[in-house]
C-alpha cells in the first residue's frame, strides 16, 4: 500500500490518495479542496482513482467530491448518518465558507464492510462523536488507519459541532486503542501518528481528562 498526503484548503485538511502499488488502483480519502492538485498528482503518476472515500461529512473533508466524480466517474462512500450533513454542505455556511456543490448520488458505508483498493483492503468502522457518521478506515495488513476527525497527534475531534457528542467520541475512541500499538495513524489534520504513541502520550487520554 502506497499513501501520498495532501494539505489541502484554508482549514488545512488532509487528502489522502491510497493506492494499490500493483494494479495503481486508488482510493481518495477526504478530498477536501484543491480538486486540480488532487488529480494533478494522481494523473502524473497514472493513477486510476476507483473510489472517493469520506470519514465524514463536514465541508473541509469533501469539497472537491464533486469535481473528482465529474473526472473520475469514481463512486462516493459516506455513513449515512452523515447524509443530511453532506447534503446541506458540510456545515460551510457555519464558518462563512459558501457550500461546495454536492453531487446527487452518494453510496452508503457500513460498519465491518471492506472496501477493496485493487489488492488493498480497507475495513470501515464506524467511530461516532465528532459527527453521527464519521468512520475510520483501517487496513489491518499494513497496520495503518485512516480516522479523520476521530483522533489526532495529542488531540481528539471536537464534539461541539452540530451532532458532536464528547462521550460517543470516546467510546469510539477506545475502540481505536484495541488496536496494536504499532499502526499508524493518519488524521483529518496534523501529522501522522501511531496508536502507541496516542495510548502512552496523548493528554485527553489519560484519567485526568475523563469525564
Amino acid at each position: 500500500m502506497q499513501v501520498k498526503t495532501f494539505t489541502v484548503g484554508q482549514l488545512f485538511t488532509n487528502c489522502y490518495l491510497v493506492t494499490c502499488p500493483r494494479t495503481q488502483h486508488t482510493a481518495v480519502i477526504d478530498p477536501g479542496d484543491e480538486a486540480y492538485r488532487i488529480l494533478s498528482a494522481a494523473r502524473a503518476a497514472q493513477l486510476k482513482i476507483t473510489h472517493i472515500l469520506l470519514t465524514h461529512a463536514h465541508f473541509d473533508h469533501m469539497g472537491a467530491a464533486n469535481a473528482l466524480v465529474e473526472a473520475t466517474s469514481a463512486p462516493i462512500l459516506l455513513h449515512p448518518e452523515d447524509n443530511l450533513l453532506f447534503d446541506v454542505g458540510g456545515g460551510a455556511m457555519l464558518f462563512g465558507f459558501p457550500p461546495p456543490d454536492v453531487p446527487n448520488r452518494v453510496e452508503s458505508l457500513g460498519e465491518g464492510q471492506k472496501i477493496l483498493v485493487g489488492e488493498v483492503t480497507l475495513q470501515v468502522m464506524h467511530t461516532p462523536g465528532h459527527s453521527p457518521g464519521s468512520v475510520c478506515f483501517y487496513a489491518t495488513e499494513h497496520q495503518a488507519i485512516f480516522v479523520g476527525d476521530v483522533l489526532f497527534a495529542d488531540g481528539i475531534g471536537r464534539t461541539d459541532l452540530p451532532g458532536g457528542d464528547y462521550a460517543t467520541l470516546m467510546r469510539s475512541i477506545q475502540r481505536l486503542m484495541n488496536l496494536p500499538d504499532e499502526t499508524a495513524v493518519y488524521p483529518g489534520h496534523g501529522p501522522a501518528t501511531t496508536i502507541g504513541r496516542e495510548r502512552s502520550e496523548n493528554l485527553w487520554l489519560s484519567e485526568d481528562y475523563q469525564y
